[in-house]
């Protein structure tokens, strides 16, 4: 039974694996505030900037998998990456990092798939390429790189903005013209364990099959949960009417169909119309 570590395992995305991979690995996890529920000798308080701890447990567990799905700030989470690379370096472990969409958020002009060179305007968007570079320099084909949209899922901050804003009558600001891909915390899971077991290499964009606006994304769960209400805020993305890209595509044919999903897939998994 391979070892596997999550770094960032109190979030919604470790959560998620916690639940996905518990009985296929032995499973150990860090959190910064929020116990997991690990037991108490499978999980360990860290921070991103404590390098030497990281490095304890690290030779304390020497894991065969390291995920990495922490939150931080970058400067810190550029540095941790860093010296987790090096850590990992003598090592056969394979590293798999949580990267993102806003890789490519310095041209939204069409979907980018695997091959595409990242170009980003934004601060996180440049730190996840920098991560990214720097991870693939040290560790090569034991780093594989994990591009996700916006996660959705039962209790995830999204979905629960959703029901509050509903409940308090507050509206949602949505762009009509900018055109996304979505995917649930479950199916990511589901699809991460894929990989891993059947050790799948490169840059995976982990993403629904198809795309839709933002607005039409809103708009199809406030008219099952709130048809009589109008709570959402429409404007167009950069100011103009042009249809605008935050969207990932696969090009690779290495993931089953069985663990794909639509959009729509996606909605009713929420509105809890069908199971996954």
């Amino acid at each position: 039974m391979e070892k596997v570590l999550i770094l960032g395992a109190s979030g919604l995305v470790g959560r998620a694996l916690i639940d996905e991979f518990k009985e296929e690995f032995d499973l150990y996890g860090t959190y910064s505030s929020s116990l997991t529920s690990l037991s108490d000798g499978k999980q360990f308080q860290l921070e991103v900037q404590h390098i030497d701890k990281m490095r304890q447990i690290i030779r304390s567990i020497k894991p065969d998998v390291v995920i990495s799905c922490l939150r931080g700030n970058f400067d810190h989470q550029l540095q941790f990456h860093k010296e987790l690379a090096m850590e990992l370096r003598n090592s056969s472990s394979r590293l798999y990092f949580f990267s993102t969409t806003n890789v490519f958020d310095g041209d939204c002009s069409k979907p980018h798939t695997e091959i595409d060179i990242p170009i980003s305007e934004s601060d996180y968007g440049k730190f996840k390429i920098e991560c990214e570079n720097i991870l693939k320099e040290i560790l090569d084909e034991r780093v594989m790189i994990i591009r996700i949209p916006a996660i959705w899922g039962k209790d995830s901050p999204r979905w629960n903005l959703i029901i509050e804003s509903i409940k308090q009558n507050k509206m949602i600001d949505v762009y009509s013209n900018l055109v996304c891909n979505n995917l649930l915390d479950v199916l990511l899971a589901r699809q991460l364990r894929f990989i891993i077991e059947n050790k799948l290499k490169g840059i995976f964009h982990l993403v629904s099959e198809d795309m839709i606006t933002q607005g039409q994304f809103f708009e199809q769960i406030i008219s099952t949960l709130a048809s009589e209400k109008n709570i959402l805020q429409y404007s167009f993305f950069q100011g103009n009417e042009n249809t605008h890209y935050f969207a990932l595509k696969s090009i690779r044919e290495d993931m089953p169909g069985s663990l794909q999903c639509t959009n729509k897939d996606i909605i009713s998994y929420l509105l809890g119309e069908m199971d996954l």
